[in-house]
């Protein structure tokens, strides 16, 4: 097993075997070997049962006994995928990592992505151990090769991590914090150009604690997280190295979690990642990122290894895995207080919510009004003007354009844009030109109306606006619809979930900060899942998520994890069903992190055949002048492409133009 610093607990999932015999195991390896055939079932099992030091000791009595490489042996009697895993484990891990290394820059091109890898994730006595290993399996100098293989910023900063000279002091010093900010700032934002130097020296040598402090401090001084400035300063790989480095620097496991769902998701599976990842963290922190990997992905690692696998070779990797979070359905204790800490950095945070579309400079609502009534006079319309004009004015520009319009002309301009327009792009330009409020209050009464109810749509809306947007769609609403919004969720729902939709629709939510001590108490009332029926815990869970502060719920949901070590999240999803379970769900992501909740969404909106023109066209009217820049950043940062490039991919016409001027930006 990994040797662990003092005080630590193991994080692996596999463990040394009890009373273990290496010759005895030698020979059972040996026999399932000899003859015709292999008995692969013998082979694994055993393999996945013993840490890697027993390994090692198997190989030197294997070669004793039978004067064979067991290494060897395996290789000729394996094949495929699953002997490339088998022998995986069969490896010192900094000889795996060496292996690895050495497949990448060897032959033509180079994988860069198992560069960095290896190299962004590896603490200092790795370092030092993979280097010596590489020296000896292939005589060579890892450097000099490394150097050999790739080139500029990438290669410099591959470099200085290989020194493994990372600062290891815990102790750290508040000056050099804000030092190094401003030295970031200045290196990136502030400068023309970039100085890259800057970068790699700060990020390939200082501490992960005073790291993690930077990047809390940079955050607070520049309104954007660090993240955010490599992506617009840096480029291609040596971008790359750095955001990985960002994010083992914040969490190690959650970058291995990251990567393993990317290795599997959508068509085919990129074994190597995988079987790479699976070998190295076993015994070293496969438990937290199984944990952290159910949390992020709502599915357990083992199931989706499960579904994306076969044979040996899954049987194998679900070894390794350790266990189905889904059927434990609990969080480890260590990894609820990464939660824990995740949530203490959620409350300090303070970003800067920022939306895509500004008020126009030198505006002119007259030739704006003029210039719309020559798109649409005649035969024909020029829907690139009516585009261009509209997805470059605020809204309170475009109510001024409505209104000259009419002064002009004695025209409805939202009457001739109707006329003029159609399908999708007619609801997204319409729906720009309405304020806010009317634009909400329509939503809500539209997925009221007919057959049948929008759940998604009450819920998305209600569930994450402010006290004064609730109450500037009541008043719109009444005036456009002549009813009460609440009047309108009375008719149309039912139970619970009316309740629940009510109470969020009174805008009514306390404004202030948190209260620790009540905060305590709140929580305590949610996680006694035990006591009372389902309708008493909808009922707890309604009078906290539906009238408590954002800022005082995510000191909740703080002191929950530290209670129970489970996530609410996962506690709503466990103990409910239904259209009540989805609200809360909404609200409880809401308050995590509002900006991420509407990349989901949005993503949703995409994936798959077909899209959903719908919700993709509300959120992108909604928060354009909210939090679509935040949005945007949220959307990359988890799906591995830009917001626009998924709109580019699916959408066409004239929808995807106005679409990609609201959306502002490439990334």
């Amino acid at each position: 097993m990994a040797k662990l610093a003092q005080g630590a607990k193991y994080r692996g999932s596999i463990h040394d075997f009890p009373n273990f015999d290496p010759s005895q195991d030698a020979e059972t390896l040996y026999n399932a070997m000899k003859g015709f055939g292999s008995d692969k079932e013998a082979i694994l099992e055993l393999i996945t049962s013993r840490s890697n030091r027993q390994r090692q000791e198997i190989c030197q009595n294997y070669k004793s006994l039978y004067g064979k490489d067991l290494i060897a042996d395996l290789k000729y009697e394996l094949t495929g995928k699953f002997e490339r895993l088998i022998v995986g484990l069969m490896r010192p891990p900094a000889y795996s990592d060496a292996k690895e290394i050495k497949d990448a820059i060897s032959g033509v091109g180079t994988d860069e992505k198992c560069l960095i890898e290896i190299l962004a994730s590896r603490t200092n006595e790795q370092i030092h151990q993979l280097v010596a290993a590489y020296k000896d399996a292939y005589e060579r100098d890892l450097e000099a090769d490394i150097i050999g293989d790739t080139s500029g910023h990438f290669q410099k900063m591959l470099v200085v991590l290989l020194q493994g000279t990372r600062e290891e002091d815990d102790v750290v010093s508040e000056d050099l914090v804000q030092q190094d900010v401003q030295d970031l700032y200045e290196a990136g934002e502030l400068k023309w150009g970039t100085d890259e130097a800057q970068f790699i020296y700060i990020l390939g040598n200082r501490s992960k604690q005073h790291l993690r402090l930077v990047f809390d401090e940079y955050l607070k001084t520049t309104g954007k997280p660090i993240e955010a400035s490599i992506r617009g300063e840096l480029s291609g790989d040596f971008e790359k190295l750095m955001l990985s480095v960002v994010k083992c620097i914040r969490s190690t496991p959650e970058y291995f979690s990251e990567r393993l769902f990317k290795a599997m998701k959508g068509l085919g599976t990129r074994d190597n990642t995988l079987i790479r990842i699976m070998v190295s963290r076993s015994e070293l922190d496969m438990l937290d990122i199984r944990e952290i990997f159910r949390t992020k992905y709502e599915k357990s690692l083992y199931s989706m290894i499960k579904n994306d696998t076969s044979g040996e070779y899954k049987k194998t990797l679900l070894k390794l895995c350790g266990g189905d979070d889904d059927a434990a359905g609990k969080f480890f204790p260590e990894a609820a207080q990464v939660a824990y800490q995740m949530w203490e950095l959620s409350a300090v945070a303070r970003v800067e919510m920022k939306g895509t579309v500004h008020p126009a400079g030198d505006f002119n609502p007259d030739a704006d009004a003029k210039a719309l009534r020559k798109a649409m006079k005649g035969l024909g319309t020029d829907e690139d003007t009516i585009i261009d004009i509209i997805t470059h004015r605020s809204n309170a520009q475009r109510q001024q354009i409505r209104q000259t319009f009419k002064s002009h002309f004695g025209r409805d301009l939202m009457a001739d844009l109707k006329s003029e327009l159609s399908g999708d792009l007619a609801r997204l330009i319409l729906g720009l030109m309405m304020p806010p409020a009317h634009y909400d209050a329509k939503q809500l009464k539209k997925a009221m109306e007919g057959a049948g109810t929008d759940e998604k749509a009450l819920i998305e809306i209600l569930a994450t606006r402010t006290n004064a947007e609730i109450r500037a769609i009541n008043e719109a609403y009444k005036e456009d619809y002549h009813k009460s919004l609440e009047d309108a969720l009375s008719s149309d729902t039912s139970g619970h979930f009316k309740r629940i939709l009510i109470s969020l629709a009174t805008g009514n939510r306390e404004e202030g900060g948190e209260d620790r001590d009540r905060a305590r108490e709140d929580a305590q009332e949610i996680a006694d899942t035990s006591s009372g029926d389902k309708s008493s815990l909808e009922t707890r869970f309604m009078m906290i998520l539906c009238t408590r502060s954002y800022q005082h719920l995510r000191r909740v949901f703080q002191e929950f994890v530290k209670m129970t070590n489970y996530d609410v999240e996962h506690t709503i999803k466990k103990e409910m069903s239904g259209d009540v379970r989805d609200v809360f769900v909404a609200i409880v992501q809401s308050v995590k992190n509002k900006p991420l909740f509407f990349a989901d969404k949005l993503y949703k909106s995409m994936k798959g055949a077909g899209t959903e023109e719908k919700t993709l066209t509300r959120i992108m009217v909604s928060r354009s002048e909210i939090d679509l820049l935040n949005i945007r950043r949220e959307f990359i940062e988890k799906y591995d492409k830009s917001l626009h490039q998924a709109i580019e991919g699916d959408t066409s016409g004239h929808f995807l133009k106005a679409l990609l001027a609201v959306c502002g930006g490439k990334d």
